[in-house]
């Protein structure tokens, strides 16, 4: 098992910047993915950035530049604690969602993916308002 605990949201003015971390500590297994995603009410949670390896990372179109997901630990596994953060910079008021962490395991061979269904664990989440 994997416990995820985020913090680090709350309210900021549009163009500002925040920094959301998530305690990761588990058991993890190789092929490890650390994912951010967020939700809005009555939307789907959506994929903000994932990473995994020796630090490949992905992004959706919209957020490249503004967001940066960054983790302590290359390819954690056994038991371990993990740092996972996510810098966000020129915040609009669009970035306005829950945020939550979460770990999953990739196939061998295959990169992360945005799927939510493809990751096993998640925090409480963290809201973040822009103003």
């Amino acid at each position: 098992d994997v416990q995820l605990v985020e913090s680090g949201g709350g309210p900021v003015q549009a163009g500002g910047s925040l920094r959301l971390s998530c305690e990761a500590s588990g058991y993890f297994y190789s092929g490890t993915c650390m994912a951010w995603f967020r939700q809005t009410p009555g939307k789907e949670r959506e994929a903000v950035a994932y990473i995994y390896g020796r630090g490949v990372t992905y992004y959706p179109d919209s957020l490249k530049g503004r967001f940066t997901i960054s983790q302590d630990s290359q390819e954690p596994q056994g038991n371990a604690k993990i740092l996972l953060t996510l810098q966000m910079n020129d915040l609009i008021p669009e970035d306005t969602a829950s945020y939550y962490c979460a770990t999953g395991q990739r196939v061998r061979g295959l990169p992360c993916t945005t799927r939510q269904s493809d990751y096993d664990y998640w925090g409480q989440g963290t809201q973040v308002t822009v103003s």
